[in-house]
Formats: structure tokens, sequence, C-alpha cells
């Protein structure tokens, strides 16, 4: 026999149980991450419902993308920093929100940037079922379509999670789901030029960028960022612009592409 493999025979023998706690701790730590990883996912279930995270584009494009949820202290600025690029973005929005912050909906359409929605209540969708998900968006979409005439046609889902059921339910009522393959992380109050670091850093073509219409330094952040992705060769557009139309399917990571 090999003697290094008897040794660790008897290793593992002699620590049974710090080695079952070894594997317990790293299963518990890994398991969120396996969790949130539509590529792990998807390699060991392929027909898993998946949002859109990015899209396969042949051309430099990217979206950047607003939740809007709670807070509204920098909605007006953000809207001033986009209009001095001419630049066009999508807005997701939770129907409360809308309810307190009408006008601020209002000067979003009227600025030529999409109004999305981010459901009625910010509720964790998979705890809900099909016709609770769907008297949610119902109720989210007519309060943005009363304020911008426009009814939505993309969804984000609150906190990103999401499962089968709500991913379906979604696609059934004729609406798209949409997450993000870069992720300012401006929601944890790093500074600009970290915020800006991170999504010049990560974008490629076909990106779906997450930010937030109150975190602290995303004003500041923002120039920089469009600066750098126009230098860059990008053309900014909003999220519906840069989805593919037509028959397409979205793979294991979540992009969507032609057959």
């Amino acid at each position: 026999m090999n003697y290094k493999i008897y040794r660790a025979g008897s290793w593992l023998k002699r620590h049974k149980k710090e080695t079952v706690a070894i594997l317990a701790l790293g299963f518990l730590f890994g398991l969120p991450w396996l969790i949130d990883s539509p590529a792990i996912v998807g390699a060991s279930a392929t027909q898993r419902e998946l949002p859109i995270y990015c899209v396969d584009r042949d051309n430099k494009a990217v979206s950047l993308t607003f939740d809007a949820a709670w807070g509204n202290e920098d909605t007006q600025t953000l809207i001033g920093i986009l209009g001095n690029y001419n630049i066009k973005a999508t807005f997701f929005v939770v129907g409360a929100w809308v309810d307190k912050y009408p006008e601020s909906v209002k000067a979003l359409s009227d600025a030529g940037h999409e109004v999305m929605s981010h459901s009625d209540d910010h509720a964790h969708f998979s705890m809900l079922d099909e016709t609770r998900i769907i008297e949610n968006l119902n109720a989210c979409n007519d309060k943005i379509e009363r304020v911008t005439g426009v009814r939505p046609t993309l969804f984000r889902c609150p906190y990103g999670e999401y499962d089968d059921h709500v991913i379906r339910t979604v696609n059934a009522i004729g609406m798209t789901a949409i997450q993000w393959n870069v992720d300012s992380l401006d929601w944890k109050g790093i500074s600009a030029p970290e915020i800006s670091q991170r999504v010049l850093g990560k974008v490629v073509p076909g990106s779906i960028v997450l930010f937030h219409n109150a975190a602290e330094n995303t004003p500041a952040a923002l120039p920089g960022i469009i600066e750098g992705l126009i230098a860059d060769g990008y053309s900014i557009v909003p999220v519906s612009e840069i989805l593919l139309t037509g028959e397409y399917e979205i793979d294991h990571t979540g992009m969507q592409y032609k057959p």
C-alpha cells in the first residue's frame, strides 16, 4: 500500500470528529455562494428559470440601472447628471415609492428614462404564490402607468431573490425579469473612487450595472463612470435597448443570447 495514502487514512480515522466538523463548516459557508451563483446552479440544473443578468452583444453597449425603493435624496441630482451627458437609464421603482414620490417618477419619465417595476412593496417574492405575485406586479404597474402613461415590461426582483416559480410567473404575464452582472456596491456606502473602480473594471459589452437612487456616493461617482465608459467606446442605453429581440435563450450564467 502507498505509505502516503495509508498515513492519510490513519489520520482520518483518528480525527473523525474534526474531519466531519471541517466538512460541515465548508458546506455551510459555501452554500450561500452556490445558491447565488447561476453558473453553479445551472451546471447541475440546466432547466432552471433565470432572469437576464447580461446580454451577448457584438457591440460595446452597456445599461445603467437604478433601484428606487426607499429614499429619494438624489433622484433629481441623478437626472441632472445623466442629462448633462444625454444618457438614458432604467429606474426600477417600488410601488410604495411611487405613492410617496409621484413627482420624481414623472420627472424620470419626462427626462426620457425608463421607469420599470421593482415590485409594489419590496416583498420576498419566493415566499409568494403565483396569484400574489401577479397581484403585486399589477399593483406596481398600475401605479407607474398612472403617472407615466407607460406600463412597465421589465421587472427586477426585490433583494435580487428569485426561484423558478417567480421567474415563470413574471414571464407568464409578459414581463421580463432583469438582474445585473455588475454590482456597484454603492449600497454599502463605499467611496466614489471605489464605486468607479468596481464598475469600470467589471463592465463588458452587454453588461447591466446596478446602482441605487439614494446611495451616499453614487452622484459623485457617476460622472467619472460615464466619462470612462464613453472614452472606452461604450454606448450607454436603457435596458430595453440592450436586450435582444425575437427568439433568444438564456444560458446558465444568465446571459441572453441568440441560439
